[in-house]
């Protein structure tokens, strides 16, 4: 994954150090010379510019300005870039006293001058337009971060969704959970229609997944329990299932059916290999805006890993949660004993990934 912050830092420091230098070949061509004074306080003049557009981009990062409508955000950057125009023609006076006394210290200089309506008006102007480019080039190219990650993730879950249906919810698992349901139908005829409608839910949540980025953590709860129930009818006594949800988990989004992947991964390569059968836990934690995903299931990693066939949904996974949040997001599988694995996802909370659902 590219270093988004290094990138930053490169761009930043070359811009500005090319801006300075701009202004040094600029100077000699006007001037036929440049004196070692303009020379240090153009650099100087850079620094501070790029001490002031990086105060402004923690401030855009912190308060997630980048992600407001635009009839929220235009006034907020229209009166920042003022401010810092300000900032930036108030804070090169004492640079450019300091200069003067370093190289002409015999030379009185009054900085009253500059401190007047007309000077103030008359120079500081340029450096609201030097800060509204800087601005205008930092939300252009996260306009096209943004669209470019929102691409890779609409590629990204057509590839998963078409894994998830041939390799999740396949013909297998449906003929499996049909004739436990026909077995059923005069034995239980009520547990029989509860199972119809577990399955028809969990194809339904299926089919439809492609068309959202995530989705609310108690629907895809509810999927995992509709998974569970029809899977206790074909192992019976062999399956128990174990609950604890924080209330506050209903909060986060989720990628659909990555619960429900994990969960099944467990029950395919753990508890069907174990003939007493096993446990699934299912268990939230919320804390710092994370919510932390634990999936417990009897069993054991086979020298650290899956079986092969079993990688296919950890690995869209692992994809899932790195095109939606970067390095937010976290996933492994470990075992935590000799007699269950531990699965565990965490997730930030953040309203900047609601806007891959409206799209």
């Amino acid at each position: 994954m590219v270093n988004k912050h290094r990138i930053y830092w490169s761009l930043q420091v070359g811009g500005w150090l090319l801006y300075a230098v701009a202004q040094i070949l600029w100077s000699f061509v006007a001037l036929g010379s440049v004196t070692p004074r303009r020379v240090i306080f153009f650099l100087l003049e850079a620094l501070l510019c790029l001490v002031i557009t990086n105060w402004f981009r923690i401030l855009l990062n912190r308060y997630k300005w980048l992600y407001m409508p635009m009839h929220k955000l235009i006034p907020r950057v229209f009166f920042s870039v003022f401010v810092m125009g300000l900032l930036i023609y108030f804070l090169r006076l004492p640079v450019t006293f300091a200069l003067g006394k370093l190289f002409d210290p015999d030379t009185t200089i009054d900085l009253t001058q500059a401190l007047t309506i007309n000077q103030i008006l008359g120079f500081s102007p340029y450096y609201v337009f030097l800060c509204f480019l800087w601005t205008v080039f930092y939300f252009i190219y996260h306009y096209f971060e943004r669209y470019n990650t929102s691409l890779k993730y609409d590629a990204s879950m057509i590839e998963i969704e078409l894994n998830n249906l041939k390799s999740q919810l396949n013909p297998h698992f449906i003929f499996n959970a049909l004739n436990s349901i026909r077995a059923l139908v005069d034995e239980n005829p009520s547990k029989s229609k509860q199972a119809i409608n577990q399955l028809s839910n969990i194809l339904r949540n299926s089919l439809a997944s492609d068309k959202k980025g995530l989705t609310k953590f108690e629907d895809e709860l509810k999927i995992v329990k509709d998974y569970l129930g029809l899977e206790s009818i074909r192992f019976e006594e062999r399956l128990k299932t174990e609950f604890d949800i924080h209330p506050d988990s209903q909060k986060f989004l989720v990628p659909p059916l990555m619960i429900q992947t994990l969960v099944e991964n467990g029950i395919k390569h753990g508890i069907s290999k174990l003939t007493p059968g096993g446990v699934i836990q299912l268990k939230t934690f919320v804390d710092n805006n994370h919510l932390r995903i634990h999936i417990r299931n009897s069993g054991h990693l086979l020298n650290g890993t899956k079986r092969s066939k079993g990688g296919l949904g950890l690995k869209n996974t692992v994809q899932r949660l790195k095109l939606l949040y970067g390095e937010e997001a976290s996933f492994r599988i470990v075992n935590e004993n000799d007699n269950f694995v531990l699965t565990e996802i965490v997730i930030p909370q953040s309203n900047t990934h609601e806007s891959i659902n409206r799209r």
